[in-house]
């Protein structure tokens, strides 16, 4: 009996230092993933790309402790791609229906979001070009216009409801080149593939190989607006919200600015 009550205390106090470590060590692993390095996968709008650029120099210099792995592309390809489950920790749309469809799904909250940045629609042509405006795309001597595929990126979307209500896209369709983002209509035009593109102001801006032919007028077509929002299953909350938040400060305000982005 002696021996049996001797082994029962023995087996409670072996659990006991077994449960003990356990909670040591489970302590210890959370200290040692805080102090880890945390990477963010950030969906954003081609058109950011160079204003993006130098925000992220900008803020792994004063956060070393932050990775930003930033992934541009057309804003429909990418709201696709968090809808089917890529791990991003932020989107930045250039256009609010895309944004809107994954608020609704309840895959970025209200409370994590906000409208960022404006911009403008305009006609880029190669330097030496001699078209002035928008009509002149109907004439023959345009041969190739390019602009992004309306159905996923929003710079294409926002030139063809343009040229529908100026009363030129069905004269203007069958001359139409699609591009996979508003960069590959850039880079049509600085090539020559092309005679003339449709792009965003900023992005004309970047460039010393084409010039601005015409302004869209804004009464055209929706207003062009930038949301950003965190992802609610971003696995990264804390540092997302800090990069949320720094988007919106006065330093990135003014790289946003120096490229020509209406900062909202």
């Amino acid at each position: 009996m002696r021996g049996n009550f001797k082994l029962a205390i023995m087996l409670i106090f072996t659990i006991t230092l077994t449960m003990g470590c356990s909670d040591r060590s489970d302590t210890h692993q959370a200290a040692d993933e805080s102090s880890e390095n945390v990477e963010l996968t950030i969906s954003a709008a081609a058109s950011l790309k160079d204003a993006m650029d130098e925000i992220q120099n900008n803020y792994v210099k004063e956060h070393s402790e932050v990775a930003l792995r930033i992934n541009f592309g057309g804003s429909g390809s990418l709201k696709q791609q968090i809808y089917q489950g890529a791990p991003v920790d932020l989107f930045l749309s250039a256009a609010e229906d895309k944004f809107a469809e994954l608020v609704d799904e309840g895959m970025i909250e209200g409370k994590d979001s906000a409208d960022l940045l404006g911009n403008e629609l305009v006609l880029i042509v190669p330097s030496e070009s001699d078209i002035t405006n928008f009509q002149d795309l109907e004439t023959t001597e345009v041969n190739t216009i390019s602009i992004g595929t309306p159905e996923t990126v929003p710079a294409g979307e926002y030139a063809r409801e343009s040229l529908e209500n100026i009363g030129i896209w069905e004269n203007v369709k069958p001359k139409t080149v699609y591009a996979k983002d508003v960069r590959q209509v850039l880079s049509y035009v600085e090539t020559g593939n092309v005679d003339a593109g449709i792009v965003y102001k900023t992005d004309a801006l970047i460039s010393d190989k084409v010039k601005i032919a015409a302004t869209a007028d804004p009464n055209t077509y929706t207003s062009i607006t930038y949301p950003i929002g965190i992802i609610k299953d971003s696995e990264h909350y804390e540092a997302a919200s800090d990069f949320y938040s720094y988007l919106q400060s006065d330093a990135a305000r003014q790289v946003f600015e120096e490229y020509g982005f209406t900062v909202n």
